[in-house]
């Protein structure tokens, strides 16, 4: 029960201090904030669970640096890769891409930022981690399983918003394309002079442009948080879509 106790305790506080990390270097390169994480809440899992991991396993090789640097490096590694290939197959997007860097492993790792985040969990393991554990130390049980709680609660629920968001988001791209394609159909029959009642398909045609133009709307404002968060993301069935998304963010930015 400790052990879980002072995991989550982990998750959440090395979750925040990797959110901030993020929002921090999105704000010195574009000078503003932007929620940098996945989720709607101040917390990035990806740096709660890695780091969590690293200190649980290797907190007892921090006096063997070079052993406890590779053993990070891996592991880390092996987390964002894991992270970034699940969220790519459930959501059909890959949210972040390091497929310019050179020796990547399917744009979702990197060697650069993999030695990096070695040299970073050798510091938190040796500098960071043990003042946290005196903070944390501090709180009295009960009230820290009180906090916990909460803090589950809100996470969990705010991964049910965000996964339900992603997915209606989708579902209004899919519909984006269906709209698209059956316009296009139209149109090159109405080219082709193939309708007899012209007229009427005419006005077929306007109000796919309207039905076009709404989800167009939708999927904007579905989208925004996401795109700005994740500035590299792609998606794997409506790219071209997610470029128009973008293009409307810049457009209302003006």
């Amino acid at each position: 029960m400790l052990l879980l106790y002072d995991f989550l305790w982990c998750f959440f506080i090395y979750g925040l201090l990797g959110w901030c990390t993020e929002v921090a270097f999105a704000a010195v390169k574009s000078g503003k904030f932007v929620n940098r994480g996945f989720l709607n809440g101040p917390i990035c899992p990806v740096y709660g669970v890695g780091v969590g991991i690293v200190v649980f396993l290797l907190y007892d090789y921090r006096d063997r640096i070079v052993l406890l640097y590779v053993l990070s490096t891996i592991l880390v590694t092996f987390i964002e890769w894991l992270t970034g290939y699940l969220m790519d197959k459930i959501f059909h997007h890959k949210w972040w891409d390091y497929s310019h860097m050179p020796l990547n492993i399917g744009g979702y790792v990197c060697l650069l930022f993999s030695l990096v985040w070695g040299v970073a969990c050798v510091f938190i393991v040796k500098v960071i981690h043990p003042l946290i554990a005196r903070i944390v130390g501090m709180i009295p049980i009960t009230a820290g399983v009180v906090i916990l709680c909460v803090l589950v609660g809100a996470t969990c629920a705010d991964i049910c918003v965000t996964t339900l968001r992603v997915l209606k988001m989708n579902h209004h791209l899919d519909m984006m394309e269906r709209v698209a394609e059956e316009l296009k159909e139209l149109s090159d029959k109405l080219g082709e002079n193939i309708y007899e009642n012209v007229m009427e398909q005419h006005e077929r045609a306007e109000k796919l442009r309207e039905k076009y133009t709404e989800l167009a709307k939708t999927s904007t404002h579905l989208g925004s948080r996401f795109v700005k968060a994740f500035p590299k993301m792609q998606s794997r069935r409506h790219q071209d879509l997610l470029e128009e998304i973008r293009q409307n963010l810049k457009k209302g930015r003006r």
